[in-house]
């Protein structure tokens, strides 16, 4: 389990981040059209996997705005946003916001994501939504880099994540 804390109280997820250099888990997630999407669809792509607790809040919706920012200079690189909220809310706001080099992904039917990435909270306000991370994986399927942000409130390191990917 990793702990980590949401506005100073600890807080804890079920498992831990795959480890750098493992494969990553295969997933099955739903897009903002209520389509299946799964690891196998982006395939041959590097992936940047943005995962936080829910758009609706400040600093999941930033992060969704950074990344969709540096999506565009990313080559054959595809930046998934994934979080429990559903695909209408995901939809709202990047249609609203403009954001369209961002594939938006929800694990709201299953939860199966957050489980085998073992970042799920497991205690707290927030039991059962994704805790805030980043997993970079090569287009072989090989996870690159992770980080757990330590303090839910707080926005990944962009930097570290992309410059993984050179």
């Amino acid at each position: 389990m990793a702990k980590v804390t949401l506005g100073g109280t600890p807080v804890e997820t079920i498992g831990n981040l795959p480890k750098v250099g493992s494969k990553a888990p295969e997933f099955k997630l739903t897009d903002t059209e209520l389509n299946d999407k799964s690891s196998s669809d982006f395939k041959d792509s590097r992936l940047v996997l943005n995962i936080f607790p829910s758009v609706d809040t400040g600093t999941c919706a930033q992060s969704v705005r950074t990344f969709n920012e540096k999506a565009s200079q990313l080559d054959n690189t595809k930046v998934l946003c994934i979080s429990k909220d559903l695909p209408f809310a995901m939809a709202r706001f990047c249609g609203a916001e403009g954001l369209d080099n961002v594939i938006s992904l929800s694990d709201y039917k299953t939860g199966q994501f957050g489980k085998d990435y073992g970042l799920a909270f497991s205690s707290g306000t927030f039991e059962t939504l994704l805790s805030r991370c980043v997993v970079v994986i090569d287009k072989d399927g090989t996870v690159l880099y992770t980080e757990q942000v330590s303090e839910i409130a707080n926005e990944p390191d962009y930097s570290s994540a992309l410059s993984s990917l050179s």
